[in-house]
């Protein structure tokens, strides 16, 4: 499945640079550098628009960071592999698109209305733009390749899509979510619009030359008629069965 069986470099590389820029990032909150809400996203305030920038390096705790790096790595490792044409530009243009909704998003708490001072903090937010990405432009660009790649991210994160959903809808907390699912929303919602953008551009479902209309081939046209006056009898009343024979002939000679 990799491109011309070539494992890109950029695959590879770039995954391990985003990774360690989140576990520097954890490391320099470890010792104190990105206190309180410095460096988180902080809605409709000034103060909150470096966050746009800096919250998906940031997290809460060593759960919070190893449960973004593993799909952070594979799905970076899909996007770049597969979709090397426009992958920086849907990674910067999701990282940035996403930070920037979530920022736009009041924050209001959704059982009682009230209004809420958050920090949003964490790469969950990239994990949903590259997730719904590689499942839509999949299903959108129709290449047999590229919809097994969306079949594989259903397979192992279709769980994602609960997390698009406030915990306050199940569970009777006592104080409110700490899960930023107006991140994870604004995350699925960039991705989507990124695979529409860019469903022309890059790899396209193949279409072979005879599959054109009006095709005609003086080659194809020469071996029919070499047939047609080397086999006769093939021309007369015979059961579909050998009809079937005839035209598998046929289409093995016009590939050769």
């Amino acid at each position: 499945m990799l491109k011309n069986n070539v494992l890109s470099k950029k695959a590879i590389i770039n995954p391990l640079l985003m990774l360690s820029a989140m576990w520097l990032g954890y490391f320099l909150q470890l010792q104190g550098f990105f206190e309180s809400c410095f460096g988180a996203i902080i809605p409709l305030l000034p103060e909150g628009l470096l966050g746009i920038i800096t919250s998906p390096l940031l997290h809460g705790n060593i759960d919070h960071i190893v449960g973004n790096s593993i799909p952070i790595a594979i799905l970076m490792f899909l996007l770049y592999q597969f979709y090397p044409m426009v992958a920086n530009k849907v990674f910067i243009l999701g990282w940035l698109a996403t930070g920037l909704l979530v920022w736009l998003l009041p924050p209001i708490d959704i059982m009682t209305g009230d209004y809420l001072y958050t920090c949003t903090i964490g790469a969950s937010g990239v994990v949903y733009v590259l997730a719904f990405f590689l499942f839509f432009s999949g299903i959108f660009k129709w290449n047999m390749k590229l919809l097994t790649i969306s079949l594989l991210v259903v397979l192992y994160y279709g769980s994602l899509v609960w997390g698009m959903l406030p915990e306050e809808l199940f569970y009777n907390l006592q104080e409110p979510s700490k899960i930023a699912w107006q991140a994870h929303i604004a995350g699925a919602v960039v991705g989507v619009i990124l695979a529409f953008m860019f469903k022309k551009v890059g790899e396209k479902k193949k279409k072979y030359i005879w599959e054109f209309p009006n095709y005609y081939s003086e080659k194809d046209d020469k071996l029919w008629q070499e047939y047609i006056e080397n086999n006769p009898e093939d021309f007369m009343e015979l059961p579909y069965k050998k009809k079937d024979d005839i035209w598998k002939h046929l289409d093995e000679l016009r590939r050769k």
